[in-house]
């Protein structure tokens, strides 16, 4: 038998999630266990963690009942909802809701939201995958769930994914992210579980909102970072909101949406994020410079 209090991971093979359970894992000697929370107990990633010392469990974002039992003689949970596997904000609203009901019922001590800001009053228009969040912070705080609310932000991992530098016609390598001279408050997707582990560590942010970021970079900054990785000049040329709406990828208004939020709320939304806060409550929080390094071959192919 361990005292170690168990903490439930929703996403635990995910990237928020799995990198809370990584962090509980890494650190043996820690207070806590982790429960990690999946839809499939069998696929490579869980049985991984089941390797590595964590309880599996399965349950589903939309059947509370399953949450309930995942739930049950936890300490506290970790709670996160992927927007983009529905592409529906009732979607996220009702596994929002679901999550809330179900972490009162268990009794747990502390949870963790994982959330967003809600950008229609600086946005009419709106970024659906922000707003579902923020609306759902009720769902936790109305039913008297010991909740902190996590803001998290723009993931670092973006740049695996499309993001990164291209060769444009002229030969030359050109990042294209649509923020102006604004800066973008970014983060490695792993360092979003790892400060949530700080926050379980501390009680006393229960009611408390957690906005973080791993650096504010402007995209020349990030141009710059870029050139150094590649050894070759990197130009800025970002698009407008409105062109980078038009590009054929899918998701284009709803990413543009979120881009023009960033550079219309930059002032605003990077203030929110003090980094000396975020670095207190995970030391080892990766600059630009670090993941972009710990990320070399795969930027590079």
């Amino acid at each position: 038998m361990t005292d170690k209090r168990i903490i439930a991971v929703l996403g635990a093979t995910g990237a928020q999630g799995g990198g809370l359970a990584d962090a509980i894992l890494d650190d043996p000697g820690g207070a806590f266990a982790v429960r990690a929370v999946t839809r499939r107990a069998s696929s490579d990633r869980a049985r991984d963690l089941a390797e590595r010392g964590a309880e599996v469990v399965e349950a589903d974002l939309g059947d509370e009942g399953s949450l309930r039992r995942a739930f049950e003689g936890a300490h506290g949970a970790y709670v996160v909802t992927n927007y983009w596997e529905a592409m529906s904000a009732q979607v996220e609203l009702a596994q929002a809701g679901n999550a809330a009901r179900a972490a009162r019922d268990a009794g747990l001590a502390h949870v963790i939201w994982s959330t967003l800001e809600d950008t229609r009053e600086r946005l009419p228009v709106g970024v659906p995958h922000f707003d579902a969040k923020a609306e759902a912070d009720r769902f936790f705080l109305d039913l008297g769930v010991p909740t902190t609310l996590l803001r998290t932000t723009f993931y670092w991992e973006a740049f695996l994914q499309g993001f990164a530098p291209r060769r444009g016609e002229d030969g030359r390598l050109v990042l294209s992210l649509p923020m102006g001279e604004s800066p973008l408050a970014g983060i490695a997707a792993a360092d979003i579980g790892r400060v949530a582990l700080g926050i379980f560590e501390r009680p006393e942010l229960i009611g408390a909102t957690v906005s973080i970021a791993g650096e504010h970079l402007t995209g020349e900054q990030m141009a710059a970072a870029f050139a150094e990785l590649y050894g070759e000049p990197v130009d800025y040329r970002p698009p407008t909101h409105d062109q980078f709406r038009a590009f054929g990828i899918p998701a284009a208004a709803e990413i543009g949406n979120m881009f023009q939020f960033y550079t219309d709320a930059a002032e605003a939304f990077t203030g929110a994020r003090d980094l000396s806060l975020v670095r207190e409550l995970h030391p080892g929080l990766q600059t630009f410079r670090d993941w972009l390094g710990a990320h070399k071959d795969a930027l590079q192919a």
